[in-house]
């Protein structure tokens, strides 16, 4: 049994492109919920170990990595394992296992929820 929370995205109704979790911080003021979501998924990043590994699977070719080929970050095998379990925590990835080794994967979904929170909010014409 998981307790994993994912990083709620909502897709909108055409389909098209997917919303953030919260609004362009400069947008307004978040509410106490997307403060928490938004606080979640930057603590995670807020380490550089997390955030190299993050972008070492973002990165890697064709949107996946093997545990296998991103664990060189200085840290031990255990440490790695723990980084990705809080980057999983958090809704930044998702993995896979296929035989021995674990495949991470960062969804588009969360990249793209991502860059819209610190876009800069459109100026009413």
């Amino acid at each position: 049994m998981s307790n994993v929370k994912v990083l709620p995205l909502i897709e909108p109704a055409d389909g098209q492109a997917v919303a953030p979790c919260c609004p362009p911080l400069t947008e307004r003021p978040f509410s106490a919920e997307e403060a928490e979501v938004a606080a979640r998924m930057f603590k995670a990043l807020g380490d550089p170990v997390r955030l190299r590994l993050f972008s070492a699977v973002a990165s890697h070719e064709g949107g996946e990595a093997c545990v296998c080929d991103i664990s060189d970050v200085g840290v031990s095998q255990p440490t790695v394992s723990h980084h990705l379990k809080k980057l999983k925590e958090a809704g930044l990835l998702t993995s896979e296992r296929r035989g021995t080794w674990v495949y991470y994967r960062v969804e588009p979904s969360v990249l793209a929820a991502m860059g819209k929170l610190l876009t800069i909010a459109p100026v009413p014409a």
